[in-house]
């Protein structure tokens, strides 16, 4: 497998939502945990191996059942669409973004997901989201990726995605008003541990993950 050119997270390497995703689904496991022991190379040849995802003798991913407790108290409760779409308008990445190619939530790519999560007066994230015309889990694992991320990436610091379990619990449909949602349930020295989940647009939850961050500096 590889990764395409345009699934990219920080410069030159690929989007952890979506690369645990591709990596998730190639080995099956369902819901998976995926942890990114480097970050995903671009545009070469990835093996799988006894659950392992490796670029030559570089170990990139290892991928697990997730645990029994990944996702007790993980659900991020939904907004409306209305507050998420004034969320939105606020986010902080149109003024300040680390990585502001990312395939998920960057402004300047040009054929991204446009997740653009703001956050809320509690704390929490809020994004609008058209669904595009291509979905699948991976797409979902992108999808609840950065709106996590970035309720910890408001306080200032720049984190990169580490560990991400998700259970994909339906597809949108193509053009779908879904919402995500994201929130940091602890910030201790380098790590941030956060929570999201996309609802469609009945408010139906459609998937979830939890996920631990890792500041660049």
């Amino acid at each position: 497998m590889l990764i395409p050119d345009r699934f990219n997270g920080p410069p030159g390497t690929g989007n952890g939502g979506w690369c645990a995703g591709v990596f998730a689904q190639a080995t099956g496991v369902r819901p998976a945990q995926v942890t990114l022991r480097v970050p995903p190379p671009l545009g070469v040849s990835l093996d799988l191996r006894d659950d392992a995802i490796w670029s030559g003798e570089t170990l990139v991913a290892s991928i697990a059942p997730a645990p029994p407790a990944a996702f007790t108290g993980a659900d991020v409760p939904p907004v409306p669409r209305a507050d998420a779409v004034a969320a939105s308008a606020g986010y902080p990445g149109f003024t300040s973004h680390p990585f502001p190619t990312c395939f998920v939530c960057g402004p300047d790519h040009p054929d991204g997901l446009r997740l653009f999560p703001g956050v809320l007066a509690d704390g929490r994230t809020a994004a609008p989201w058209t669904v595009p015309d291509e979905v699948s889990e991976p797409t979902m694992w992108a999808a609840l990726d950065c709106p996590g991320g970035w309720a910890a990436i408001a306080t200032g610091r720049a984190y990169v995605l580490g560990r991400i379990a998700a259970s994909v619990e339906a597809l949108p449909s193509p053009g779908d008003e879904c919402v995500v949602v994201g929130a940091a349930t602890a910030i201790e020295g380098r790590k941030a541990m956060v929570d999201s989940a996309v609802y469609g647009p009945d408010g139906r939850r459609l998937a979830i993950a939890r996920a631990t961050w890792i500041t660049t500096g």
